[in-house]
């Protein structure tokens, strides 16, 4: 069935399908990120480049403003869920395609797709606070035509008995909103430029982050060290001070030295950006 949504709402839904894929590139250009795909080059990734990544992102406006044109105003219900399953799973075929088949933004298209859907449910705007609560009424319905198959992310969260990606939407992204959103506006309040301030906001995820495509890579041990060398960069200042810096150059060496890129990180990050840019004044 397709829905006819009111007057004025196209125009958003493009505009929100636009920030969130200025949300995923700006996060891939973001440099330097430890262990991740960035300006500087490959991070930890054989088979990912920046290029890639922001070809991937472009492949998903289409899915962004659709997700965005089908939840505009409607209320979080069994019918919406479903939808938003749909849609996704039909933006990763596309993200698929355009990347022969090499999963760039999976974990995104799940974040992004549920905060665009959230934003445009809430009429195009909304605090972060009102859409990270509407994006997790949504996430902790059911989704009855999902596939019955264990994503390489949902088998290291049981292997490790850590919480994964469905569980940070369903809690209303708790790293977005209590650690990187606060920490971006803190680190901007305090003079850091943009790219900094957004480095900060990584690490402070990555404080916390059981960060599974750290866990499947490298295992207990990378986690501890994503986390432990993210503290220290903020500890040290953060990353627009000299010591700050020298600690994030540190931490970069011990991923890529362990093979470990904290990619559940960079999502919520990209999720953060999302966040950021719908609560800016137009």
């Amino acid at each position: 069935m397709k829905l006819y949504p009111q007057t004025g709402s196209e125009e958003r839904a493009r505009q929100l399908a636009w920030f969130a894929t200025q949300s995923l590139i700006d996060e891939a250009r973001l440099s330097p990120k430890p262990g991740l795909v960035d300006s500087r080059g490959n991070g930890a990734h054989h088979d990912l480049t920046l290029a890639l990544m922001e070809r991937s992102a472009h492949s998903l406006t289409p899915t962004f403003q659709a997700l965005a044109l089908q939840c505009w105003q409607r209320p979080a219900d069994i019918a919406l869920r479903q939808t938003v399953g749909r849609l996704g799973r039909e933006g990763e075929s596309q993200m698929m395609a355009a990347t022969d088949g090499v999963n760039t933004h999976r974990g995104a298209i799940w974040a992004l797709g549920l905060i665009v859907s959230a934003a445009a449910m809430l009429g195009g705007s909304g605090s972060p606070r009102d859409i990270t609560e509407t994006a997790a009424a949504i996430a902790r319905l059911p989704d009855h035509a999902a596939p019955k198959v264990f994503s390489k992310g949902l088998r290291t969260t049981r292997r490790y008995r850590v919480p994964g990606a469905r569980e940070e939407a369903q809690q209303g992204f708790p790293h977005v909103m209590k650690l990187a959103l606060p920490q971006l506006l803190r680190s901007r309040r305090q003079g850091a430029s943009q790219s900094e301030a957004q480095l900060d906001a990584l690490m402070a995820i990555m404080t916390s982050l059981s960060d599974t495509c750290v866990l499947s890579r490298a295992g207990l041990p990378g986690l501890e060290a994503m986390q432990n060398g993210a503290r220290a960069v903020l500890l040290a200042g953060g990353c627009g001070g000299e010591q700050g810096r020298a600690a994030l150059a540190r931490l970069d060496s011990q991923m890529l030295a362990l093979n470990a890129s904290p990619g559940g990180a960079a999502d919520l990050l990209a999720a953060t950006l999302l966040l950021d840019r719908i609560a800016q004044p137009d």
